[in-house]
């Protein structure tokens, strides 16, 4: 479902004012990382998949 690298938007914006984030970590925990300030947060999976509102970039395939 989610991967490594992936590009998500959520639904409340960071109070930098960046609302797309890069997936740094998947598992239980979820890490994240703001594309706007380079802010990094860990989510619990359950409360990171409610706030997520769409997928905006999959990650490049590993060759």
């Amino acid at each position: 479902m989610y991967k490594i690298g992936q590009i998500v938007r959520m639904r409340k914006n960071h109070p930098c004012g960046g609302d797309l984030w890069r997936v740094i970590r998947v598992g239980m925990d979820f890490r994240i990382k703001c594309l706007k300030c380079g802010r990094s947060v860990l989510l619990p999976r359950h409360r990171f998949e409610r706030r997520v509102k769409e997928i905006i970039q999959q990650p490049e395939p590993e060759e």
